[in-house]
């Protein structure tokens, strides 16, 4: 025997193994949608980018300035913070307005939306007020709402550095500036001119009536611990997290429960804070996302929180008025699923999350956004689809604190983006179908850093808590910095197929938060996004055979207080809307009090119902009114937009 046949004989084993697992591969790999089908479902879309206005002169920052301890990974610490928000700040009846949180300038910018009606005032960024502030604190997100109940817009933003402060609009303001917004402590007790009060580093928030009692109540989730990450005078008092899949020692989260307020030229808002209704273990995990909304029918909100380094937790909630109380929810693993991959035990890094219904059962799912790239980290996106029979089901299981939810993002051909961050689900071209919007990218440079951040992944969790052993991430930099907005849009087989490329919607730069709201009122959702160092982009939708839809602009029956400045209402946040079609065919939606990450849609209801809907459709509203008590009506309405007035009754203005 030669030489030659003899090494080839002993290569047997190995080339069969090869061939093995390139078979298993080529059978496991899901199908992926066909050019020609993505050609034509790229037809039903068209997005136009347009630049939104900012105030003249703002600064241009590359990058923050950071504590000592965090020098050599600046870059990483100045990875979040771009933030976005649409929502009728101004009262016009249009969801045309945006809140900015600029990183490059450290401002946070109300301004038009561009297009229509761009002109109606000159984009202006908040100020302090009378409140205390520094140079050592930089704002991460705004989520607008109507915190003194008072039928006006205001807008609540939260900081690395300081706790949170609510701008809450003055009546008799004659439009929007800087000085239409009274700017109050959501904490009170800091004074003075410096800011000398809780260094909190929040990097999320949500609005909803958690105890049921009428009023809006706030969460706030914090990603460092307290200490000082942006302060560059000092070697001292902050820290990593202990794990990279079970990271317990972020910042305590908290929650605010609204017990009054008072209207006109000097407007108050008194929020009583709450420390204890998570549990300690929930309340440490790094938060970057939240989502709140009624799952199981009590018209109580559940709270689902994306936690950086794992685990992730969905709350029930178990409150009653005056009360917090919130208790997590698992689901059951079974001998062929991973750990990492059951809700509740996940070890991956949770960024952001929203509620949809993917598979159009009538009960919500949800997506959640984690780090997916090739040869980098490749964990996987979740999109947990219920399992539950109906909502009865659902309610019994998780009352036995089970989470009737299982990830099914591999078949569905979600589970791979980049390093996500914002998700919204939303029906873009009214098809009655939902697309999954996500955001992805992390630092934007030139020297790849995957191999060094996968040194980092694997190591002993008894050194990453200390800044000391993270690897250099500086200016010249990059990790998944060219990762682009992902569009995925469901084929005709069920599965999803990422449209961003053919949309032109892949721009390499690395985004953040995403809103959504329609600023024209034809029906059609247009969407802005935040990038993180670079200027925001907003895409009006100009998708040229949009289906019919139902909007729905929901608020309480009473009336605003009387000034200047329009009311658009208070939106009733948490009111659940289930739209059924003659055919059969059922939506759920929400009024949305601000899921994600870093970007808030509008408080607007909107279902798409697809093509050849005319005629009125049967809808069911569920909603508390403002003492707390639970109602629900069957309306028909025809599709189109339609404000309705909830109280005791829905009644259509």
């Amino acid at each position: 025997m030669s030489r030659t046949a003899g090494w080839l004989r002993r290569q047997v084993p190995g080339i069969v193994a090869l061939a093995l697992v390139a078979s298993a591969f080529l059978i496991a790999r899901p199908p992926t949608t066909s050019a020609a089908e993505m050609d034509d479902m790229a037809r039903r879309f068209s997005f136009t980018p347009m630049e939104i206005a900012l105030p003249p002169g703002l600064p241009r920052n590359t990058v923050r300035k950071v504590n000592k301890r965090y020098a050599h990974i600046a870059s990483w610490i100045s990875s979040v913070g771009a933030g976005i928000a649409m929502n009728d700040l101004d009262g016009d009846g249009r969801s045309n307005d945006l809140c900015v949180v600029d990183t490059r300038s450290d401002r946070v910018v109300v301004t038009p939306t561009p297009g229509v009606g761009d002109g109606r005032y000159a984009p202006f960024a908040l100020t302090f007020g009378s409140l205390p502030s520094s140079d050592r604190m930089a704002p991460m997100g705004c989520v607008p709402g109507d915190y003194n109940e008072d039928g006006r817009a205001d807008l609540l933003v939260y900081y690395w550095g300081r706790t949170p402060v609510v701008y809450l609009a003055r009546s008799t303001a004659g439009g929007l500036s800087d000085a239409a917004y009274s700017a109050t402590e959501l904490v009170p007790g800091a004074g003075g001119s410096t800011y000398t009060g809780p260094l909190w580093n929040t990097n999320s928030a949500t609005v909803a009536d958690f105890d049921g009692d009428g009023h809006p109540d706030v969460y706030i989730g914090n990603y460092f611990p307290d200490g000082p990450v942006l302060d560059p005078s000092v070697d001292n008092g902050v820290t990593m997290n202990r794990s990279m899949s079970n990271g317990l020692n972020g910042g305590d989260d908290h929650f605010f429960r609204f017990t009054g307020s008072t209207g006109g030229a000097t407007p108050t808002a008194r929020y009583e804070r709450i420390d204890d209704a998570l549990p300690k273990n929930v309340s440490k995990g790094w938060a970057l996302g939240s989502s709140s909304l009624d799952l199981d029918g009590d018209l109580l909100p559940e709270l689902y929180l994306a936690h950086d380094f794992g685990p992730d937790r969905l709350l029930h909630n178990l409150s009653t008025p005056g009360h917090l109380r919130f208790a997590p929810v698992e689901a059951i693993r079974t001998p062929l699923v991973p750990k990492s991959k059951v809700l509740g035990h996940d070890s991956f890094k949770g960024m952001g999350v929203d509620f949809g219904d993917l598979n159009g059962d009538g009960l919500y799912d949800m997506f959640v956004s984690n780090i997916t790239t090739s040869f980098g980290i490749e964990e996987s996106n979740f999109a947990f689809i219920s399992t539950a029979r109906d909502q009865a089901d659902l309610r019994t299981q998780m009352a036995d604190g089970r989470a009737p939810w299982s990830d099914e993002s591999a078949p569905l051909n979600l589970s791979w983006s980049g390093w996500g961050w914002d998700v919204k689900i939303a029906d873009f071209d009214n098809s009655g179908t939902p697309v999954i919007a996500q955001s992805t990218g992390f630092v934007k440079g030139k020297t790849n850093r995957w191999p060094q951040l996968q040194e980092l992944a694997t190591a002993n969790d008894d050194v990453v808590a200390n800044p000391l052993w993270w690897p250099n991430v500086d200016s010249n930099d990059d990790v998944g910095g060219h990762q682009t907005l992902a569009f995925f849009v469901k084929d005709s087989q069920g599965r999803y197929a990422n449209l961003a490329e053919k949309l032109g919607l892949a721009v390499p730069v690395p985004t953040r938060g995403i809103a959504t709201g329609d600023v024209e009122g034809d029906g059609r959702l247009d969407f802005a996004v935040a990038r993180q160092w670079d200027k925001p982009i907003f895409y009006h939708n100009d998708s040229p055979d949009a289906g019919a839809f139902l909007g729905l602009r929901l608020t309480q029956d009473k009336a605003a207080l009387p000034g200047a400045l329009p009311a658009p209402g208070t939106p009733v946040i948490g009111a659940e809307v289930t739209a059924t079609l003659p055919d059969g065919r059922t939506f759920v939606q929400r009024v949305d009090g601000g899921s994600g990450h870093a970007g808030k849609r509008s408080h607007e209801v909107h279902i798409g119902l697809g093509h050849g809907v005319s005629g009125p459709v049967r809808v069911q509203l569920q909603w508390r009114d403002g003492s707390g008590q639970p109602h629900r009506q069957d309306l028909q309405l025809s599709p189109g937009w339609h404000d309705v007035q909830l109280g005791s009754q829905a009644n259509e203005r």
